[in-house]
This record gives structure tokens, C-alpha cells and sequence, in this order.
């Protein structure tokens, strides 16, 4: 299986699936092409979130606003994953949570997220590595086999400081557990406002009102458990605090964007 999440929207990813059909018969899977534009820290936290799911395979992310640069191109090995896309930080969350998730699995091995970088010749176009590098490189990663990668020419071993590193911002909780202070991280098709702050902030205040900005809330388990129109506060599948509004946009209500400061008191 081949996986491919990129900023591309339509029709480019075509071009990546033929390419990549060429020389392998490969299962292809796209993730989403709708990743936010030339944002790596929104598509690492989408890919983060998404691409751990899937079974063993090669996974193709391409959001890369230093196209045609000399920024590298890596692949980033997990087990039996193989991560490729250029190096500007967006592999690193999804390395990290495929991490967490062997070391789970096998009860605390470590050191398990190995580094490559992927050697290209001058490709066709300054502008589309995600066709002219990126899918080559999944097709002979698929190809070779996973645990094999190390005997392509094209690949030679790093270390992880030799790669960019994509970190989240870390939220910050008052000792008295009244208020938080955080930041927008991404916000997604439905206007959800997804921040950094840990959803254990929320535990146990269901149904307590708090601030948001000049907004107040409620915060619940659903969405249902405010009236159509109303904002809430709850806690959305990746583990953060969401400001939403039933049925609504949040981002109309709290008023708040992509990288914005976002306090929380209670």
C-alpha cells in the first residue's frame, strides 16, 4: 500500500498515481489533497492524526513550500512504515506517533524511528517534486520492501539532528486549574477550533460555563448538548480542547484564527 496526503487539491495527484503505476501495482490510498496550503505545522498535525491508522505501507506527504530549493527530500523508516517528503519538518509528528504506537505495542522499545536521506537527480520540474521525486521514491521504497530500504542506491543513513524538527506549542495550565492559555493549531472543514490545550483540562466540568476571549460557553461531551447556534467547549478526537458552536462556525463566534493566543477561564 501507498498512501499519498499532500496540499495538491486537483488534478496533480494524478500525475503522482501515474508515475507511481509505471513501475509497481501498488494499492494507492489518498489521505486528502486538502491539506491547508503551504502550511507544514497544520498538515503534520493532519497527518499525525490520520495516518497512524493505516496498516503497514509507504506514505507519501507532500506540502512543501521550498520546492525547487535545496532542501532534501527524506524518508523516515517506523517499523514496517516508510514516511517520504521533503525535509521541512512535516514527517516528524507522524514519526513520532508511529513511534508511541510500536513502542505500546512491544512494550517499550525504543529507538525505533530511523532516518534516510533520499538522493534525487535534477528532476523534471522545479515545481513538482511530489511527481518527479516523491512518487520515483515511493515506488522504489515499495517496491524494495520496507525493512530493505537501505539497499537502494538513492538512500544513505542520518542521523535524526540532521533532519528539521515540527513541534507543537505547549499550552499552559494556572496552578489553581481556573484558566488556560494556548494556541490555535488548526481549524478544520466544520470552523471546529482546535487548540493545544489538553483535553484533561476539561475533565469533570461538564456542563460549567467559561470564557473565551469575550465569548462564553458551555462545556459538554456532544455537541447535541447545547442548543443549534449555541458555542461549546469539549474535547475532540485528537485529545484537545475544541471551541465549537452546534451547527455553526466557531471561528465566527470566538473570533479566533490559526496561530492565535486562545485563554480559556473558568
Amino acid at each position: 500500500m501507498i498512501t499519498l496526503s499532500s496540499d495538491f487539491g486537483s488534478p496533480y495527484p494524478a500525475a503522482m498515481k501515474g508515475v507511481i503505476l509505471q513501475t509497481t501495482d501498488a494499492r494507492l490510498i489518498d489521505v486528502t489533497h486538502e491539506l491547508p496550503r503551504q502550511d507544514v505545522r497544520a498538515a503534520a498535525f493532519w497527518c499525525r492524526e490520520t495516518i497512524p491508522y493505516f496498516p503497514s505501507a509507504v506514505h507519501v506527504i507532500v506540502v512543501d513550500p521550498g520546492v525547487g530549493t535545496d532542501r532534501d527530500a527524506i524518508m523516515i523508516r517506523v517499523g514496517d512504515h516508510a514516511l517520504i517528503g521533503p525535509d521541512n519538518g512535516v514527517l516528524r509528528p507522524v514519526a513520532r506517533q508511529l513511534s508511541e504506537q510500536l513502542q505500546d505495542e512491544t512494550m517499550g522499545l525504543k529507538n525505533n524511528i530511523e532516518y534516510f536521506r533520499y538522493e534525487y537527480t535534477e528532476p523534471q520540474s522545479a515545481t513538482f517534486h511530489g511527481r518527479d521525486v516523491f512518487a520515483p521514491a515511493a515506488a522504489a521504497i515499495h517496491d524494495c520492501g520496507i525493512a530493505s530500504v537501505e539497499t537502494l542506491d538513492a538512500v544513505t543513513s542520518v542521523p535524526a539532528t540532521a533532519t528539521v524538527q515540527c513541534k507543537f506549542p505547549s499550552a499552559t495550565i494556572d496552578a489553581d486549574d481556573t484558566s488556560a492559555t494556548g494556541e490555535v493549531l488548526v481549524i478544520d472543514d466544520f470552523g471546529n477550533i482546535i487548540t493545544n490545550i489538553p483535553g484533561s483540562f476539561l475533565a469533570d466540568r461538564a456542563g460549567e460555563m467559561a470564557t473565551v476571549g469575550t465569548t462564553t460557553a458551555e462545556v459538554t461531551s456532544t455537541f447535541a448538548d447545547v442548543d443549534t447556534g449555541d458555542p461549546l467547549l469539549t474535547v475532540g478526537s485528537h485529545g484537545f480542547v475544541e471551541c465549537d458552536v452546534n451547527h455553526g462556525q466557531g471561528t465566527e463566534i470566538f473570533e479566533l484564527e490559526v496561530k492565535d493566543t486562545v485563554q480559556i477561564r473558568f
